[in-house]
């Protein structure tokens, strides 16, 4: 089995790029902190990336930008859990909650989401896996070293990509050993986590590398800092068309997924791009 069936949507892997929209219904992160951190901006933000050709919809309520501070089980239970709720009456789109708590993975399942995209790969709580196992839905596990706040002082790799497939791995055995199907795994190298601005490049030249864990592979470049350095441009909002360079780049690596906030600019740019590189 090469795809993934959720609800309406078959995600048949290798076929097409797919295309993730961002919602953050955060006060505080790096680019769109604030702009959708109530029900009703975050229910017309999410319309609009469904029209502009979304495929998915991933919903975060605990930035995690560099530096990030935690915030409770509590407030990140009250920021994501209404937008769920509403976003699933009014749509049958498929759900990821960003989130590394699994009693908010349970929540956001509960409520309506379909995957669990969990930044620490499992490494932040140890009961992430048994839950997915049991809620029999999809994860995503993203290569992570230290937490946002101490994570881009860990950036000392002898061999970048091997260490991190390697890390992956770990994380893959240890996902199924707790009862996660195989099929129903996600990989994420984890631009901008740990890396440098020179790591996050070479990431993306050596994307296809990551094939070799046998999994379908997520692609976070949206509007990342290393794009700002390559363009002197210190305003996210405006990484648009260095952002959709990444994704090609991305795309030509054979990423099955690709996480933006730009969602109809990237569409565009996957339907030319994955002419060139998929058929």
């Amino acid at each position: 089995m090469n795809y993934l069936s959720i609800r309406d949507t078959i995600l048949d892997w290798g076929k097409r790029t797919y295309l993730m929209g961002i919602l953050n219904v955060t006060p505080d992160s790096f680019s769109d902190g604030g702009e959708f951190n109530s029900i009703e901006t975050a229910l017309e933000q999410a319309k609009n990336m469904i029209q502009g050709g979304a495929d998915l919809i991933d919903i975060g309520g605990q930035s995690t930008r560099p530096g990030a501070e935690e915030i409770t089980l509590e407030e990140e239970l009250k920021r994501v859990i209404p937008v769920i709720k509403q976003l699933r009456q009014n749509s049958s789109i498929p759900i990821s909650i960003d989130t590394t708590r699994s009693e908010v993975a349970q929540a956001a399942i509960a409520a309506g989401a379909d995957i669990v995209n969990d930044i620490s790969g499992g490494t932040f709580d140890q009961k992430m896996f048994s839950t997915v196992a049991s809620l029999e839905v999809p994860i995503i596990i993203m290569h992570i070293r230290g937490t946002p706040q101490t994570m881009q002082q860990k950036t000392d790799y002898q061999d970048l990509i091997n260490e991190i497939i390697d890390w992956l791995k770990t994380q893959i055995n240890q996902a199924i050993k707790a009862g996660i199907d195989k099929q129903k795994i996600i990989i994420d190298p984890g631009i901008g986590f740990a890396k440098n601005h020179q790591q996050n490049i070479e990431l993306l030249k050596n994307i296809s590398y990551f094939h070799v864990l046998g999994c379908p592979m997520l692609i976070g470049v949206s509007r990342k800092s290393f794009i700002g350095h390559i363009l002197g441009e210190k305003d996210p909002k405006k990484r648009v068309w260095g952002t959709a360079a990444a994704c090609c780049a991305a795309i030509a690596g054979k990423t099955d997924i690709l996480r933006v906030h730009d969602v109809p600019q990237m569409k565009d740019i996957i339907q030319v791009a994955d002419e060139i590189w998929r058929t």
